[in-house]
C-alpha cells in the first residue's frame, strides 16, 4: 500500500518517528521491506539521485512497484531523497512517487524558497507531497557538500514554510552525513527543535544523517579487513525524544551501508573460495532485515503499521 509520507506523519506526530531508509539495489528492497512487514512498521523508501543513477532508475523504479506487489501488507512511501529541481520534477511526473524531498537548502534564503515553491506547486497539483530542506548538515550527500553546520533558524523556519507551503521541513540541528558524525560527544540541538515546535505546532520535522553507526558494525568491519577509524553516529536512545518535540521521519543510509559491506567482508573472508554472488546475497538480505526491524523498535513505529493502514484509509473517507 503506497501512501505519501504527509499520511504517514499525520498518524506518527508526537508519537513515533517514521524509519526513512535508502536503497540502491535488489538485496536491500527485500531485505527493507521483510524488515518492516516483520516488525509491523510502516516505513518511507528513499531513492536517491546516486541511487536513479546507479543502475537505471526505471529498474529501481520497478522494483518498488514489484515490492508493492510482493509486499501486499506493506504500507509504504515512495521518497526521493535530496532531489535537485530537475529530478524532483521527473519524479512527479513518473507517476511512481508518492514524496519528493527538493535540497536547495545550498542556496540563499530567498533562492531556496523560490525553488522549493515551484516544486511544491508542481507536486501538489498531482497529489505528492514536498520535503525541503533549510540549514545544512556537515559533510556529502549527493552534490551538496558542506564542511560546517548551518544550525536552522526557528524564525527562518517559521517563515520558509508559510511561504513555500512545503509539507515537512530537513532541520540542521547537529546530525550529519557519513560515518563519521561527530568528534567527541555528540551535540544534537533539540533546543531548535522545541523552538520551531512552538512556532509550528503540528507540523511535521524531518531528521536527516541520523545513522547511529553501531560500533559492532564497525569492529566487525575492521576485523574482516576493513579500515573504518573513528567512526560514530546519533545515539538512537533519542530518536523517541526527537519525535516528541515533532520530528516525524528519520533518514538512516549509512547504517544500513555497513551491514552490507561487514556481511560480504566476513563472508569471502571466511568462503575464500566462494565466487557467487548469490551466496553473500543470501546472508545479507536476511540480516538487513534484521536490522531494520531492529531499528523499528528504537524509533517507535514497530507494531504501529495495523493502525496506521487504519488511519490512513479513514481519513481518505472523510
Amino acid at each position: 500500500m503506497i501512501v505519501t509520507t504527509k499520511e504517514l506523519f499525520a498518524h506518527a506526530y508526537g508519537k513515533y518517528a517514521i524509519g526513512a531508509y535508502n536503497i540502491n539495489n535488489l538485496e536491500q528492497t527485500m531485505g527493507l521491506f521483510k524488515g518492516n512487514v516483520d516488525s509491523k512498521a510502516p516505513f518511507i523508501v528513499q531513492l536517491s539521485k546516486g541511487a536513479r543513477s546507479y543502475t537505471h532508475k526505471l529498474m529501481l523504479e520497478a522494483m518498488m512497484n514489484t515490492a508493492d506487489k510482493i509486499f501486499p501488507e506493506a504500507v509504504f512511501a515512495i521518497h526521493l531523497d535530496h532531489g535537485d529541481e530537475a529530478t524532483c520534477m521527473d519524479c512527479i511526473n513518473s507517476g511512481v512517487y508518492s514524496s519528493v524531498m527538493i535540497d536547495a537548502s545550498h542556496e540563499p534564503f530567498e533562492k531556496n524558497v523560490e525553488i522549493t515553491k515551484r516544486v511544491v506547486d508542481a507536486a501538489h497539483a498531482k497529489g505528492l507531497v514536498v520535503e525541503a530542506e533549510l540549514g545544512l548538515l556537515k559533510g556529502i550527500e549527493e552534490d551538496v557538500v558542506a564542511a560546517d553546520h548551518v544550525y536552522t533558524k526557528p524564525d527562518e523556519a517559521f517563515r520558509f514554510v508559510k511561504a513555500t507551503g512545503c509539507d515537512s521541513l530537513a532541520c540542521a540541528i547537529g546530525t550529519s552525513h557519513g560515518a563519521f558524525k561527530f568528534k567527541g560527544s555528540q551535540k544534537l540541538r533539540f533546543d531548535i527543535l522545541e523552538e520551531i515546535q512552538k512556532l509550528l505546532p503540528g507540523f511535521p520535522l524531518v531528521m536527516h544523517g541520523s545513522s547511529s553507526v553501531p560500533q559492532d558494525e564497525v569492529a566487525r568491519i575492521n576485523a574482516a579487513g576493513g579500515n573504518l577509524k573513528g567512526a560514530s553516529g546519533v545515539d538512537a536512545s533519542q530518536f523517541l525524544g526527537a519525535a516528541k518535540l515533532g520530528v516525524t521521519k528519520i533518514n538512516i543510509d549509512t547504517d544500513g551501508r555497513l551491514v552490507w559491506c561487514r556481511v560480504h567482508r566476513e563472508f569471502f573472508r571466511d568462503h575464500p573460495e566462494k565466487f557467487d554472488l548469490r551466496d553473500p546475497g543470501k546472508v545479507f538480505m536476511p540480516e538487513y532485515a534484521k536490522f531494520i526491524a531492529a531499528k523499528n523498535v528504537l524509533l517507535g513505529s514497530a507494531g504501529q503499521v495495523d493502525a496506521a493502514r487504519a488511519y490512513i484509509q479513514a481519513s481518505k473517507k472523510k
